[in-house]
């Protein structure tokens, strides 16, 4: 019977996959933390120490491979806190149109002025 093949990405799709609820949150994920270990690269130089350095040991010079191997090894979670807060403002703004749809309701038609 012959072998799987192993794939040339390390680490697997499916292993990165299980950290994550969806590709479109791999993707996303990996390149937000592969910017910032690019990031963390290039101001090494300047000692501004601002950004949080990869957490694990890796052999990859490419900041997306450090990405990934991050994320398999569970050191970084997807946590996109924008979107709640842009649900909640949505809501609010709803909210506010709502409130002043109904005052707009109990007022007379015409704006209340003379009557015909």
């Amino acid at each position: 019977m012959a072998e799987p093949r192993s794939s040339m990405i390390e680490p697997p799709i499916e292993e990165l996959l299980d950290k994550v609820d969806s590709k479109f949150t791999l993707v996303t994920l990996a390149a937000r933390r592969g910017r910032q270990v690019n990031s963390y690269f290039s101001q090494l130089g300047e000692g501004l120490g601002a950004i949080v350095p990869p957490q694990v040991a890796s052999i990859a010079r490419k900041p997306l491979s450090i990405a990934l191997e991050e994320i398999a090894a569970g050191k970084v979670k997807a946590n996109f806190d924008i979107l709640p807060e842009a649900e909640a403002e949505t809501t609010e703004a709803e909210g506010a149109f709502l409130t002043a749809l109904e005052s707009m309701q109990g007022e007379e038609p015409g704006g209340g002025g003379e009557a015909s």
